[in-house]
């Protein structure tokens, strides 16, 4: 398959991030790494192997992203204040380099899907809700939608902002609604060894009452938290729901 790394000097982030691509054409699926990992993450471990047919077939094209959460929510020298600014300038990458990096290597038509595990799940899923007009879904492995369960007991507008299970029931604004409404959505979980499916539960339900369509979609008890599971799911909905 094609496989492009590119660099740029952040402006949002103040410094270097790279990106890898992988495919020439497709929808293209926003890859958001676990913890503290980074961009190449999925390729090691070979979650990219596992979506090399729909990459070749030109299904889709895969655009994998750095984290930064050793700059902000895990690093615990850091105060609660500065990583939630950090973590606004991560979306901010997103919002105004990564995606039109992505248009500019695809189309301005082409639609994003972001997609994650773990933290990267969560990071997902509210990349996703905070600007729907610019990604048109989302596929949540193994998340949890309360960003408190990172901050060490740290909150603030800003943490709100940015944990889906508090700000969604009180979003109001008619127009994101329904742009949140038209976009796909998919929560998997496990509901083996390190997995919360009552988190996942909890979060499904704030989406149903607020009208939001979603699939939710819990695996069994010998589904644990770790990377065969995630190199299960992700081909299974991309095979199946796309």
């Amino acid at each position: 398959m094609e496989r492009h790394i590119t660099f740029w000097h952040s402006p949002s982030l103040g410094r270097e991030m790279p990106v890898v691509t992988y495919g020439h054409h497709g929808f293209a699926l926003l890859m958001v790494p676990t913890a503290a990992a980074d961009y190449l993450e999925y390729e090691r471990f070979q979650l990219i192997d596992h979506l090399a047919p729909f990459i070749e077939e030109g299904k889709v094209k895969v655009f994998s992203v750095n984290s930064i959460n050793t700059e902000s929510w895990l690093n615990k020298h850091m105060d609660g204040a500065h990583k939630a600014i950090r973590h606004n300038q991560f979306n901010d990458y997103i919002y105004h380099e990564v995606v039109p990096f992505i248009k500019n290597a695809t189309s301005w038509e082409t639609p994003i899907v972001v997609t994650g595990a773990s933290f990267g799940a969560l990071h997902s899923m509210n990349l996703f809700l905070k600007r729907p007009d610019l990604i048109n879904g989302v596929i949540a492995m193994s998340g949890v939608y309360d960003l408190m369960e990172y901050t060490d007991g740290y909150y603030d507008d800003q943490v709100y902002f940015n944990s889906p299970i508090h700000y969604i029931p009180n979003l109001t604004n008619h127009v994101i609604l329904e742009q949140i409404r038209g976009g796909k959505i998919i929560i998997a979980a496990g509901q083996g060894d390190y997995e919360d499916p009552e988190s996942n539960r909890r979060f499904s339900g704030v989406l149903s009452s607020k009208g939001i369509p979603h699939e939710l979609d819990l695996w069994g008890g010998d589904v644990t938290h770790d990377w065969p599971t995630w190199r299960k799911m992700l081909p299974h909905f991309l095979r199946t729901r796309f």
